[in-house]
């Protein structure tokens, strides 16, 4: 055989495992980013990998992966969850949160809590620790205390980055709809594990300037984040009211389950009527099968992918892998 044919049938080689991860989408284009700014978020991405990847290859569960990849993320200002969240109009952190087990369905959900470190381990504690999917406000931070989860002082999440970015938007007399910056930091990770299930999770901060309330696809289960054995994981960043709309992640497990779809023409497919809707995100999946993709319609989506067969990527922009 030889080297190419060699080549070409290891990389056709189911993997044992899969992660992958995104840190936002939007108007990421190289003279918008600054080197620095590559760097941190760079570097934000490898350290979540690296944890997702030392579970996985030991052997642990999905679900156990893409938690520790987004309590990662969830520590990293360079991201909108956890510290470094953007502010809402009226100067809160505001954090959403879901995961799903493809293996049974479960999920677990929060919205608009303000001092728990890790609103991705709280969105866990409800789906295996509570009757329901979703909790939110006073009510979901009352339930983490219950389960013993680390809380921190609101201060914690503020960054002065951040804060500018608001001050920006009511200096400019914006409503407080859009990101100021047209770049959606929500952080998400998709992963297999060895066992063949998938699960998905999502974290974000929502939308710098958001009011009344707002809360966008990342916490939402079919919109934001969706996991299913029988087809993909789907975890989504961007401009949420039309994700919830297009109810993106299940419809996307849909094509692939019912239309025998790949995961990238399925994302394709249903990122283009996000498009046609006027929303603009991207998605990332992993399946059963070890297939990894992600899609965007945007400039730009911060991204990284690893499994037990290929070495790690990790690309910004619309001309990367």
């Amino acid at each position: 055989m030889s080297a190419p044919a060699a080549a070409q049938e290891a990389s056709s080689e189911k993997p044992k495992w899969t992660l992958v991860i995104h840190g936002g989408a939007g108007i990421i284009e190289r003279d918008k980013v600054t080197a620095e700014q590559e760097e941190g978020v760079r570097n934000g991405l490898n350290a979540a990998l690296d944890a997702g990847q030392k579970v996985l290859a030991g052997g642990g569960t999905a679900m156990d992966a893409i938690e520790a990849t987004i309590r990662v993320l969830e520590d990293d200002p360079h991201f909108n969850a956890g510290r470094g969240a953007v502010f809402t109009w009226d100067g809160r952190n505001e954090l959403d949160s879901s995961i799903m087990d493809g293996s049974n369905r479960a999920a677990g959900a929060v919205a608009g809590v303000g001092d728990v470190r890790h609103p991705v381990t709280l969105a866990r504690a409800v789906m295996e620790h509570s009757p329901h999917v979703m909790l939110s406000g006073k009510g979901a931070e009352e339930f983490a205390k219950e389960q013993g989860l680390e809380i921190v002082d609101p201060s914690y999440f503020a960054t002065k980055h951040r804060r500018e970015q608001l001050e920006k938007m009511k200096a400019n007399d914006k409503l407080g709809w859009f990101d100021v910056d047209l770049k959606y930091g929500t952080v998400g990770a998709v992963a297999m594990d060895s066992h063949g299930h998938v699960a998905a999770a999502t974290s974000t901060g929502g939308l710098t300037g958001k009011r009344w309330d707002r809360i966008g696809d990342s916490p939402i289960i079919g919109a934001g984040t969706y996991a299913d054995d029988r087809a993909c994981a789907v975890s989504a960043t961007g401009a949420g009211e039309y994700f919830i709309r297009e109810g993106v992640a299940h419809e996307i497990c849909a094509r692939v389950r019912f239309k025998g779809e790949t995961l990238k023409k399925a994302a394709d497919t249903v990122m283009a009527e996000v498009k046609d809707l006027g929303g603009t995100g991207g998605v990332i999946l992993t399946g059963p099968t070890g297939e990894m993709a992600w899609s965007f319609n945007t400039p730009g989506m911060y991204r990284g992918k690893v499994s037990s067969t290929t070495d790690r990527v990790v690309s910004f922009y619309g001309d990367q892998e």
